[in-house]
């Protein structure tokens, strides 16, 4: 109409337009202008796509009636849903990880308090040097808690530095008339005359006294372990220890007419202290022998990072959830003190070590795990 030439109908933008001349009365039937969504076919892209559809009539100077339809594509519905359901999960997304990071930022900035002092109190031992207790903090609820602390851990030291003056007492105070008395039935069994009930009776009485004695050092032994008064560590090594007490109490308990056999299947070195290395093997091979049966059988096997200890013995099992309490026996024997195994659980808590006990095959078998590394 004004002279001007058409836009190619390829121009790659996916608009297209139409131009078809009517009659007047067709042109009488559509309104001037209109906008409609349709379904338009694009020959570049050989597919149908949804389109804004403009349609409106015009006419030339020479009175001629022309229908021009303009379309442009647009999005699909679902397409469009679906971007935006996208985008809102995304944004949820980066909220969420947002607001969490800043949550638990703040959440140990806050704890940071409570955190230090959770660690001093994991380094803490009685009887070793220490610095203060961390009390760095302005909140009030933090300070206090750490004031407390210190005084609990005060409170400790104090009860600690008794504990180790009361054994030491005890050892002296108790040990000493202990062997007065067994020393003055020794001199009246070999310089009086006595009848022979009476000797008998002193003999029983000797040896309440020597059982009062083993029971006097075991507890003693066993409180200075849970003090942790052992506490220089080197390298050892539990096989040489294993193979001394071994020939040592094959000796000792040769009336059980005991078979026993050592397995080394590797080297079994730790860091720990050498007296309770040693006392950890010997009670629980100690164990192992009082326990037995005649002609029964001693089991040791050595690994890199374990020992096992099985022996025959009563033919039912002991109760393990008790056995390494203090004073348990299964049978009781005379030459037991019943702690032992409460002896060898406590140095193994000590080191973090672990040991079991279970019954397999008419065998008592303890089971130590060593899990410290290895020098």
């Amino acid at each position: 109409l004004a002279g001007k030439e058409l836009p190619s109908k390829n121009d790659g933008s996916n608009n297209s337009y139409s131009i078809r001349p009517i009659t007047r009365e067709e042109a009488r039937q559509y309104p001037a202008i209109e906008y409609y969504d349709a379904d338009i076919y694009i020959k570049e892209k050989e597919e149908t796509e949804p389109a804004r559809v403009l349609r409106t009539i015009f006419a030339d100077k020479d009175d001629n009636y022309f229908l021009l339809e303009v379309s442009t594509p647009s999005f699909e519905k679902e397409d469009l849903r679906e971007a935006v359901a996208n985008w809102i999960l995304f944004l949820y997304i980066v909220l969420l990880v947002t607001l969490l990071t800043v949550c638990i930022w703040v959440f140990y900035r806050s704890l940071r308090p409570l955190y230090a002092l959770l660690n001093w109190l994991d380094s803490y031992l009685p009887g070793k040097q220490h610095g203060p207790v961390p009390n760095d903090t302005r909140i009030p609820e933090f300070r206090r808690l750490n004031e407390a602390a210190a005084q609990a851990v005060e409170r400790s030291e104090q009860l600690f530095k008794q504990q180790k003056q009361f054994i030491g007492n005890a050892s002296h105070e108790l040990q000493t008339p202990l062997a007065v008395c067994n020393n003055r039935i020794e001199w009246l069994l070999d310089n009086t005359e006595l009848t022979e009930e009476q000797m008998e009776e002193l003999f029983k009485t000797k040896h309440t006294l020597n059982y009062i004695v083993r029971l006097n050092k075991s507890l003693l032994f066993l409180s200075r372990i849970d003090n942790g008064q052992f506490t220089d560590s080197r390298p050892v090594e539990i096989n040489s220890i294993v193979k001394r007490l071994l020939d040592d109490y094959k000796e000792i308990f040769s009336h059980y007419k005991a078979q026993i056999s050592l397995e080394e299947q590797g080297l079994l070195k730790i860091t720990m202290n050498e007296t309770l290395a040693e006392s950890l093997i010997s009670n629980l091979l100690k164990n192992a022998f009082i326990h037995n049966k005649e002609k029964g059988h001693v089991r040791v096997t050595i690994q890199a990072d374990s020992l096992t200890i099985a022996n025959t013995g009563q033919t039912v099992p002991l109760d393990s959830e008790h056995i390494f309490e203090r004073f348990y026996q299964g049978s009781k024997k005379k030459e037991s003190t019943g702690l032992g195994l409460a002896i060898a659980e406590a140095i193994c808590r000590q080191y973090g070590l672990h040991i079991s006990y279970r019954y397999q095959g008419e065998e008592h078998i303890f089971l130590l795990q060593f899990y410290l590394d290895k020098s």
